[in-house]
């Protein structure tokens, strides 16, 4: 039973492997011809793209912290409750700064030719990352 699990995993992964190297729309790149056609105009920034997304942070934030410490708060004896909410709060903050200083760049920043599926670390610790930046028709602080 262990062994047929383990070559159904590995059959899995041999398929998602060989999906992702021959699909060509998941690695097609446009050609300078039809780049250069659908030009866009340089995007400015929205008030109401902006604040959407602050208000989204917001709500991430209030279902995280409050919502799911106090979940796992009420799943726990009384007097390990504030262990657990504290664990939750801390798990967040260290989250939080992880994401700051290197997941973002490894998420969201061209990794180049050697890079396909990662980033690459141009904006390691928010690098040229400054308040008149956009990312698309928002700054790229409340992007990030």
């Amino acid at each position: 039973m262990t062994l047929a699990k383990y070559l159904f995993a590995l059959v899995a992964a041999l398929a998602v492997l060989l999906i992702a190297k021959f699909d060509p729309a998941l690695a097609q790149e446009a050609s300078d011809a039809a780049a250069a056609a659908t030009e866009a105009p340089a995007p400015t920034l929205n008030a109401g793209d902006t604040a959407w997304m602050l208000t989204s942070t917001a709500l991430v934030l209030m279902m995280t912290i409050p919502g799911l410490a106090l979940f796992y708060g009420g799943m726990v004896r009384k007097k390990n409750a504030l262990a657990t909410v504290m664990q939750s709060f801390a798990t967040t903050c260290i989250v939080t700064v992880v994401w700051m200083v290197i997941a973002y760049s490894l998420a969201f920043t061209d990794g180049g030719s050697l890079n396909a599926y990662i980033g690459g670390m141009s904006r390691f610790m928010l690098k040229d990352m400054g308040v008149d930046t956009l990312k698309g028709t928002i700054p790229e602080s409340v992007f990030m």
